[in-house]
């Protein structure tokens, strides 16, 4: 028996999964982020798929009206994504940090040499003009 709500769990899963294809081919999404994207939707295309499993798996979790077990699965999943994400914006904050350090070192230690250069060219001017 097919219910609604399995051909819904069907069709998104195959929506999302031809989305997350079709974000990686143009390049908008690189692969390294569409793994648990694409994990995601094959799982769940899986359980819409298999009903005998999606029953395990709900009678296994203690829900009573197995496709709601589809929604906890993407919830899972998207939990995952989000920590996943949450580690990646963090690594990528630290290395802003460390390179915004870096560059106002750069800027500074360039100043400093900028400051010397016109110093020793004004010296180098005062001494080759003879004082009349």
């Amino acid at each position: 028996m097919v219910d609604r709500a399995m051909v819904f769990g069907l069709a998104a899963s195959v929506a999302a999964l031809l989305f997350i294809l079709e974000l990686v081919r143009q390049r908008r999404l690189r692969e390294e982020y569409s793994l648990l994207w694409l994990a995601t939707a094959i799982v769940l295309l899986i359980l819409s798929v298999s009903r005998p499993l999606l029953d395990v798996l709900a009678s296994a979790m203690g829900i009573f009206y197995p496709p709601s077990a589809l929604f906890v699965v993407a919830m899972i999943f998207v939990l995952f994504i989000l920590l996943h994400f949450s580690t990646v914006i963090t690594r990528l904050a630290q290395e802003n940090k460390d390179i915004a350090q870096q560059v106002a070192l750069l800027r500074y230690e360039l100043e400093r040499a900028s400051a010397n250069q016109k110093r020793h060219d004004s010296q180098d001017s005062d001494q080759a003009d003879p004082v009349e």
